[in-house]
């Protein structure tokens, strides 16, 4: 890519420059999207056991109920910054390494698994329970009422929420760039904040707005796609 940009008559430290931006966008996306699948991956099953253990549901059980609740709210209460230094010996156990774009993804899913855990609780929330009592009066089991009933008429929720979640991942991302997670974040700190680049910093911020923009406009679109109330 250098060489093009060269051949497009830009100079050599511009053509570097877009190099570099180019590659740290395409290091924040791998974070970004890696981290988002495994989170849904988690989060989601996550988000159904809290609701059918909590009260008049399925499987009601206020002890495990509270338990788990406390767990995923101490999670979501530490600050991702902390988190990512505290659990340096789990990501390198898991990745080998606790630096670089792959070692950011394992706090990057442990932060955001219990945030999107309580999004999907609360989006399944919103589904009327008559809809739930109608469906067990036809015999339906409870897997079939979480499959059939509760995910799809909360679906335009969820999808609202997972799009929450993503801009929050980028954000995430950027900030794993403090302590050698790669990306954008990376970028910022090393050549608008220790080298005093101003403008590689604005560029890397458009960049994020960009992303976090997108991300948005797609959540929306898919929303209203789906939402048929």
């Amino acid at each position: 890519m250098n060489s093009f940009l060269l051949s497009l008559g830009l100079s050599t430290y511009n053509a570097k420059i877009i190099q570099l931006l180019f590659d740290g966008s395409v290091d924040t996306l791998y974070m970004v999207l890696l981290s988002t699948v495994v989170s849904i991956i988690f989060g989601v099953p996550l988000g159904v056991i809290l609701l059918v253990t909590s009260k008049g549901y399925f499987w009601e059980n206020r002890t495990f109920y509270s338990v788990l609740g406390t767990v995923v709210n101490a999670l979501r209460s530490v600050p991702f910054i902390i988190l990512m230094v505290a659990i340096i010996p789990i990501t390198k156990f898991i990745v080998g390494t606790s630096i670089g774009t792959t070692a950011a993804i394992v706090p990057l899913t442990i932060s955001t698994i219990p945030f999107l855990g309580r999004l999907v609780e609360t989006s399944l929330r919103t589904v009327p329970y008559g809809l739930i009592e109608a469906a067990q009066s036809m015999g339906a089991s409870p897997f079939r009422i979480i499959r059939k009933v509760l995910l799809p008429e909360a679906l335009p929720e969820l999808i609202q929420n997972f799009t929450l979640t993503v801009i929050v991942i980028i954000g995430c991302s950027a900030m794993a760039g403090t302590i050698g997670g790669g990306g954008l974040g990376d970028i910022a700190i090393r050549y608008g904040y220790q080298r005093f680049q101003l403008p590689i910093m604005i560029m890397t911020v458009i960049i994020l707005v960009l992303m976090v923009q997108v991300t948005q406009f797609i959540g929306d679109y898919l929303t209203k796609k789906v939402d048929h109330r």
